[in-house]
């Protein structure tokens, strides 16, 4: 099995259970080994009340780019701690994009960058994910 095909499957899987993303209004777009692309179109009921996408919003949707990137190895791995900045507002029926790059993978640990932009391509937040791998995984793998 190749690495891409495992991410596929590894997405497939947990998008299959992942309830709390599909409320939210977030869409799987890509997902490679150690990435994954998602986007999220802001709604009414995503404004709080300056207007703007609330800042939950924008958090869960990296978060979620997160999770998809760190779990493409087919091996479970959960958060240990997240930050973020945000940088601009999403703005009332913008599609918003979050791109998750793994860029550390050591051992159980991982560290991953999400960079959420608005339609036009500016930043609006810069989210950083540390997880951790634990038992299991998302599909068996035949030897």
């Amino acid at each position: 099995m190749t690495p891409e095909e495992r991410a596929r499957r590894s997405a497939e899987a947990m998008w299959a259970g992942d309830a709390a993303s599909k409320w939210v209004g977030i869409n799987l777009v890509e997902v490679a080994p150690g990435y994954a692309r998602m986007t999220c179109t802001v709604r009414g009921e995503h404004l709080n009340g300056h207007r703007i996408c609330h800042g939950g919003v924008i958090f869960s949707l990296a978060d979620s780019a997160f999770a998809f990137a760190c779990n493409s190895h087919n091996q479970i791995a959960v958060a240990q701690h997240n930050t973020i900045s945000y940088l601009s507002p999403g703005q009332p029926g913008e599609t918003l994009t979050a791109e998750a790059r793994e860029i550390s993978r050591q051992g159980r640990n991982g560290i991953t960058d999400v960079v959420v932009t608005g339609g036009d391509g500016r930043q609006v937040a810069l989210f950083r994910g540390a997880s951790r791998t634990i038992s299991g995984t998302h599909f068996k793998e035949e030897a």
